[in-house]
C-alpha cells in the first residue's frame, strides 16, 4: 500500500476510533502532503508528489517537532512537549525503520565512494545521494556533520 493510502486509511480508522489527538496529527500530515501536491502541480503537471517526497515531508515534520520538544522542555512546558512527542510517534509510524549508527556510517562511506568525494566541496553531492536513497531512514541533521567531518579529515 502506498504511503498516501496508508495515511488516509489511518485517518479513517482514527475517526472510527474517536481518537482526537491521533486524528489531528493525521490531518496535519494530509494537509502537508496536499500543500506539496498543490505546489508541484504547476511544475510537473497533475502527478502530485512522489513517495520519496512524502517521506521527506514526514521527516521534516518530525524534525520540527523534535525542535519544539526541546524548546518546550527548556521552557518548562512539559505538557506541550508531551503533545509534540505523541505527534512524533504518530508520524514515525509511516516512516521506514531508522538506520542504526553502523548502517549510517556504511551509507556515508558508500555515498562518498560513489560520487568520488575528496573535499568538503563535494558535501552537497554526497548529501544528495544519501537523501535520495535513505529519505526517512536517517536524521540528516545528524548525518550532515558526520559527512562534513569525514570530508574535512
Amino acid at each position: 500500500m502506498q504511503l498516501r493510502e496508508r495515511v488516509n486509511a489511518a485517518l479513517k480508522q482514527a475517526m472510527k476510533d474517536k481518537d482526537p489527538d491521533r486524528l489531528a496529527t493525521l490531518r496535519l500530515i494530509n494537509a502537508a502532503i496536499k500543500d506539496q501536491d498543490i505546489a508541484a502541480r504547476g511544475e510537473e503537471g497533475d502527478s502530485g508528489v512522489s513517495e520519496s517526497d512524502i517521506l521527506g515531508i514526514l521527516s521534516k515534520m518530525i524534525q520540527q517537532r523534535r525542535e519544539s520538544v526541546r524548546s518546550y522542555e527548556e521552557g518548562g512546558r512539559l505538557d506541550l512537549a508531551e503533545r509534540e512527542s505523541a505527534e512524533i510517534d504518530v508520524i514515525a509510524e509511516f516512516l521506514p525503520p531508522q538506520l542504526d549508527d553502523a548502517d549510517v556510517e556504511g551509507a556515508i562511506d558508500e555515498a562518498i565512494a560513489e560520487v568520488g568525494a575528496k573535499s568538503i566541496r563535494d558535501m552537497g553531492k554526497v548529501m544528495g545521494v544519501l537523501k535520495q536513497r535513505y529519505s526517512g531512514q536517517m536524521d540528516f541533521g545528524v548525518v550532515g556533520p558526520k559527512v562534513k567531518n569525514r570530508l574535512s579529515g
